[in-house]
């Protein structure tokens, strides 16, 4: 299942570098990993366990950066199959 463009647009932000973010999206739950420039490259989305973790979804996202290393050239998310915890 690809991610919606609305979800895609909402993780094209940049947030706290090496950071596990929790949040909600369109009635699911979400927890995204960030790299050292807080871009989101690890994504969970799915119901959130009692014990903090998810059930559902598991994407990657692959990004090719410019030669200055910190602009993003292009990316897109690789859908890694079902996940019970995160």
């Amino acid at each position: 299942m690809p991610i919606s463009p609305k979800l895609e647009a909402k993780l094209s932000k940049r947030f706290a570098p090496d950071a596990k973010i929790e949040d909600t999206f369109a009635g699911n739950d979400l927890t995204f990993i960030t790299d050292n420039l807080g871009n989101p490259i690890t994504l969970f989305i799915g119901k959130r366990r009692p014990d903090g973790a998810i059930s559902g979804e598991r994407y990657v996202r692959r990004i090719k950066f410019e030669a200055d290393g910190e602009t993003i050239k292009s990316s897109h998310w690789e859908g890694k199959g079902k996940v019970t915890r995160s």
